[in-house]
């Protein structure tokens, strides 16, 4: 996903685990090899090793992959990428309140700390009956209120 930042285009690399739930952000300049292998590391020293990784069709990361040792543990098709593609949805809903960004570390501080909270709130709705869900979002806003003192 791409973010302009003062009229220039930088890009958001993210981590999705098989629940949906953000594990990584990455704001780069670049969507390139050393871009790709900067992130894929920092992943997988904070998370370790995958069994698979689900890419997109870029060619960077097959690159950097083959680089890290992980080019056997790549999935690619046509919906595999879906649910890493669905997180960036809650991020681009949040984006026009802040009235776009004006430097890296802004959003780099901004998708990290909006990945912790929609984690922390987000409960599969669809999965779960209306008196648990119920139950689960006030135990979710309890410990968030009482994190926050």
């Amino acid at each position: 996903m791409f973010v302009k930042i003062n009229g220039e285009r930088h890009y958001l690399w993210r981590a999705v685990d098989h629940e949906g739930e953000i594990l990584e952000s990455y704001v780069t300049r670049k969507r390139d090899k050393s871009a790709a292998l900067a992130f894929l590391k920092k992943a997988l020293k904070r998370h370790g090793k995958a069994e698979t990784i689900v890419i997109d069709g870029l060619k960077s990361y097959p690159a950097a992959m083959r680089d890290l040792g992980n080019l056997d543990r790549r999935e690619m098709g046509r919906w595999l990428n879906n649910r890493a593609e669905k997180s960036y949805l809650p991020f681009r809903r949040r984006e026009p309140a802040m009235l776009r960004f004006r430097q890296m570390k802004s959003l780099q501080k901004f998708a990290s700390v909006h990945a912790n909270v929609h984690n922390h709130f987000n409960s599969q709705r669809h999965l779960l009956d209306r008196q648990t869900y119920k139950t689960s979002r006030s135990a979710a806003l309890a410990e968030w209120q009482n994190l926050m003192g």
